[in-house]
């Protein structure tokens, strides 16, 4: 009768091995959820699900290969499907919002055309600044905290989070003066503004309250998002 029993417990051994579940799956879907999230607002954030796809697959084919060890085949097949799937969408819906956020009769000039290089001795306008003076243009970027809380009608435009957070006082070139036209108020944050508006070279090197920089640029914005 003992020996029945221990044959028996070996017999549920072999017949229900335990597996262990696949940390790659699980994680695959973490990095969708973080993809998502990060994906909405900032397109760089879309790598994340690149990421996760490819952990994904991993994970799946650790499983196929080892299936008396892992567990977890749906949970990665899952998560390379989400994955994907995030990825194409935000990528086609980034991708539309960037062929149409631009009104009709601006043109869209990016921040980096209006910092001077670093390596250059003097901070000066760009010949890209020259080029629009007195244009109407659409530019993106980010309020510098220095500006106020709030609502603001007027404010300091600066290129990326670095420069508005964690640069310290940014560079002549690395502003903008901002002022809103018809009424309109736009609230501090650290969201990325749209503007559409026209673009103007200062005669002269304007300095800015709380700012140690002169400024070379400012706005006079028609549309602000």
């Amino acid at each position: 009768m003992s020996a029945e029993i221990q044959m028996s417990s070996a017999e549920d051994v072999v017949e229900f091995p335990y597996r262990a579940m696949s940390s790659a799956a699980i994680s695959s879907l973490v990095f969708a959820a973080l993809g998502l999230l990060a994906g909405v607002f900032f397109w760089p954030g879309l790598g994340l699900c690149l990421i996760g796809a490819l952990v994904g697959l991993i994970a799946y084919r650790q499983i196929r290969r080892y299936p008396e060890e892992y567990d977890g085949l749906k949970i990665a097949l899952a998560g390379i499907a989400l994955n994907m799937a995030i990825l194409l969408t935000g990528a086609a819906m980034h991708t539309y919002v960037y062929l149409t956020e631009v009104p009709e009769g601006y043109t869209r000039v990016h921040f980096y055309e209006l910092q001077q290089d670093a390596s250059q001795p003097v901070d000066r306008p760009t010949q890209r600044a020259v080029e629009i003076d007195g244009e109407p243009i659409f530019l993106k970027g980010y309020i510098h905290p220095s500006s106020g809380s709030g609502l603001l009608k007027r404010f300091i435009l600066v290129p990326d989070l670095g420069t508005c957070c964690f640069g310290g006082q940014p560079k002549s070139s690395d502003m903008v003066e901002v002022t809103l036209g018809g009424g309109q108020t736009t609230r501090a944050g650290l969201t990325k503004k749209k503007l559409a508006g026209t673009f103007n070279l200062n005669r002269a090197p304007r300095q800015v309250t709380d700012f140690d920089n002169a400024v070379f640029y400012r706005m006079n914005v028609d549309i602000a998002k």
